[in-house]
């Protein structure tokens, strides 16, 4: 009924002998049954801390326990919070319909333990835990009605299995159409995708990766092989549980844990058998047009006695006509795709709903990038996928704002005039357009505008303060129509904002005008005809040219009617041999980082900010060729940063500012290019998770970071741990290209940020959280890593 002490203690030995033999990294171990917490709680936590101390040291650990839920209570969750077991959940949907299948011998219900279970999972304590719910088809209950009912408890992830069947013993249909299954699929694909796909299902995740070139993610569908084994009570090995719907004794190897390595169940002629691919599959599969996808579909689904395994799956029909519904229906709203990297065509999660749609990376390019480094042509594709995300997010501020209550009836009519001209703009001169958006807080500004309005709701009133601040905030929309103007050279009226008592035009600067005598919200209308722009607040009006406003020179743009001066600030340039960014110290967005933006730099502190900045590039170029090409095509603005108490060096970057690094000017060059490498790390990791689920958004537990002394989230360590390759690569060559003491003091910071960043690897590989996609990109980190070393000569 249960394993023995033998069993298991053999079992954990074969895990980990089979792990370090073949440098895997990390092993997934589920337990199940029957029914595996009959067990009870002591046998559980043998078999947990059996197979824990057998691994450790070995491989990661991803233990998950599959179970009905009846039995489980408080003591089993903290056992599995202690060693953290995922906990995936048997039910069919409602009552009636989980009924049907899942009573107690006696006839009595078993849905309100269920039920039990599961909202015990959900409580604070133990929703880590919470892996998802797995749910049998049956045809007979309403597919909508079981999905709504499985959405209900809020799962991280949701599983429909097909009932196993064979042509021998075919599946229950109620209509005879033969596609019923399929039909009851389609249903919840497309309640799903007009929900906004809120939760996994791994049928329809699997289908869409693999319509859009990427790995299946379960056994039942795609060419993958399988890579699992089944170890019974007794030790024996067998192939999946689902052979046994095929004929008894299906799934036997006659080999046991106490006689046999896995390598030799790897052997085996039905474990073979099963990892052909679609040379295993029968002509009609291999010919089907939907066979990539599809896979033959379930093994034990295809057995015929007369044939054996040579057949399409007895849900041949169905597993055609949905995955051709998919293929229809998918959206093209998507991210990624092959040759190479794939990345998820839908939105997984609300929460992951601002992937960027239609846009990719090669497999070389990602690599390249996962290893830290990068080529122009890499980072030019973030580029144009940061673009493509500014211009929806500028279109969402509209429509979000244009139906709102909060933003007030004057400021919609600003918004459709400011919507009107940027349309406009965007026909005759799209990449004037682009220009403004490329300005890193642009999307600073569209979130901070997004998260107001959601915050106000569709049509609830603000307060007076939160209804003046999300005014100007949406006025700034009016603020993106003019710079896109005047850089387009047409003509067009538009009122603006003055914030902070200045006139702000991004990527172009600001007009200084006061703050005014009311302390009101103030507007100016601004007239441009492609020669001249015109400014006007009340009496007072200014002049400046369209040459003027561009040449990032600072100009006069005459008085008030009170004799106060105004003047014209630009937003001025660094440059340096291939490379130009701005020093922005005008934008009334770029106080988004984590130390204060500091305030308009004279002239002088500007002249100083381009030398140092022309050492540090040219150090960079020099001594650093890996990271340079990719810093030069993404780096666009660096922002001055307030200075901080004794000088200590400070930098930053904002998830949402692509292409900004804020810094405090340091004392030299060479500590602004560490600064610089180290930071744009940020801006290109932020963008790679623009487009790619490189670990699981529901993982909630905090990790340690070896460079800090608090415990971070699992994006917080990724994002320190991809960061600290550049800082590991800048001391090794520091180390290298200086002598005495300077190469003594850099090779010892190479060693210590250089260990540092390793745990951190390890940390993440082990973490459990990391996709797929992540752990590849993990595997390239590591390997760069280990392919530097104290000391060595040249890499």
């Amino acid at each position: 009924m249960v394993m023995s002490d033998d069993v298991i203690s053999r079992s954990a030995h074969r895990i980990a002998e089979h792990a370090g033999l073949h440098d895997i990294r990390t092993v997934q171990v589920v337990l199940h049954g029957g029914e595996p917490l009959l067990a009870g709680v002591d046998r559980m936590r043998k078999i947990i801390t059996q197979l824990h101390s057998a691994l450790r040291g070995v491989c990661h650990l991803d233990l998950r326990i599959h179970t009905n839920g009846v039995r489980l209570d408080q003591k089993f969750c903290e056992l599995f919070a202690e060693y953290g077991v995922k906990v995936g959940i048997s039910i069919d949907g409602d009552r009636a319909a989980n009924d049907r299948h899942r009573r107690y011998a006696d006839g009595r219900t078993s849905y309100d333990h269920v039920i039990r279970a599961i909202e015990l999972l959900r409580t604070e304590r133990f929703r880590h835990l919470y892996a998802g719910l797995l749910c049998t088809i049956d045809v007979a209950n309403e597919p909508v009605a079981v999905y709504d009912a499985l959405m209900s408890l809020s799962p991280p992830r949701i599983d429909f299995l097909l009932p196993h069947a064979t042509w021998d013993d075919p599946p229950a249909r109620t209509l005879a159409t033969g596609s019923e299954y399929a039909d009851w699929l389609i249903a919840i694909f497309d309640r799903w995708m007009a929900d906004r796909c809120p939760t996994g299902i791994r049928t329809f995740e699997s289908i869409l990766s693999t319509l859009s070139g990427g790995e299946n993610l379960t056994e039942a569908l795609g060419l993958a092989p399988p890579s699992l084994v089944v170890i019974e009570t007794d030790g024996t090995y067998e192939q999946a549980d689902s052979l046994k719907a095929a004929f008894d004794g299906a799934p036997a190897t006659g080999l046991n844990v106490f006689s046999h390595a896995l390598d030799v169940v790897g052997q085996h002629p039905g474990i073979v058998a099963r990892q052909q691919g679609l040379a295993g599959l029968c002509r009609t599969c291999q010919e089907c047009p939907v066979v990539t996808s599809c896979g033959g579909g379930l093994y034990a689904h295809r057995y015929r006695a007369a044939t054996g395994f040579g057949n399409p799956s007895v849900y041949c029909a169905d597993l055609l006509k949905l995955i051709t519904h998919i293929d229809r229906h998918r959206p093209e709203a998507t991210a990624g795709g092959r040759p190479g990297v794939t990345a998820r065509r839908y939105p997984q999660t609300a929460a992951a709903a601002d992937k960027v749609p239609n846009h990719k990376l090669s497999d070389r390019d990602f690599r390249e990038l996962a290893a830290g480094y990068g080529s122009g042509a890499a980072v030019g594709q973030l580029i144009d996928a940061q673009r493509t995300l500014r211009r929806a997010l500028l279109g969402a501020v509209y429509r979000a704002a244009a139906g709102a209550a909060a933003a007030g009836g004057p400021v919609r009519e600003t918004l459709r005039t400011a919507w009107t001209v940027l349309t406009a703009a965007d026909r005759e001169r799209p990449e004037a357009l682009d220009l403004v958006l490329a300005h890193p807080y642009v999307r600073v500004w569209a979130a901070r505008c997004l998260e107001q309005l959601r915050a106000a709701g569709p049509g609830a009133d603000s307060g007076p303060a939160d209804s003046a601040g999300l005014a100007a905030d949406l006025g700034h929309l009016a603020a993106i129509a003019a710079a896109t103007v005047i850089r387009a050279g047409e003509r067009a009226d538009i009122t603006v904002p003055v914030t902070h008592g200045a006139i702000h035009l991004p990527t172009l600067g600001r007009l200084v005008v006061g703050a005014g005598g009311s302390g009101q919200p103030r507007a100016a209308v601004l007239a441009a005809d492609g020669k001249a722009v015109s400014i006007r607040i009340g009496p007072d009006s200014w002049e400046l040219t369209t040459a003027d406003l561009l040449s990032g020179e600072p100009c006069a743009a005459g008085t008030f009617g009170d004799g106060g001066s105004v003047g014209w600030q630009p937003v001025r340039t660094l440059t340096a041999p291939g490379i130009s960014v701005a020093l922005e110290d005008t934008d009334p967005y770029r106080d988004c980082h984590q130390w204060p933006a500091a305030a308009r730099l004279t002239d002088a502190e500007a002249r100083q900010w381009q030398r140092r900045f022309a050492d540090a590039w040219r150090e960079i170029a020099r001594d650093h060729p890996g990271y340079a090409p990719a810093i030069a095509a993404g780096l666009t603005v660096l922002m001055p940063m307030a200075p901080a108490p004794q000088g200590r060096d400070v930098s930053a970057t904002a998830r949402h500012a692509f292409g900004a690094v804020g810094a405090a000017l340091p004392v030299d060059a060479t500590t602004l290019a560490l600064l610089i490498m180290h930071e744009f790390q940020h801006v290109k990791l932020g963008a790679i998770l623009d487009l790619y689920d490189l670990y699981d958004r529901a993982d909630r537990k905090l990790y340690h970071a070896p460079w800090r002394d608090d415990m971070r989230p699992l994006e917080g360590l990724l994002q320190g741990t991809y960061a600290h390759l550049a800082v590991s690569a800048y001391w090794h060559t520091r180390q290298k290209v200086t002598s005495g003491a300077e190469a003594q003091a850099a090779g010892e910071r190479f060693a210590f940020w250089q260990a540092h960043t390793r745990d951190a690897v390890e940390a993440l590989a082990n973490s459990g959280s990391m996709t797929l996609l992540g752990m590849r990109f993990v595997a390239a980190m590591r390997a760069e890593v280990d392919n530097t070393r104290v000391g060595c000569d040249g890499d």
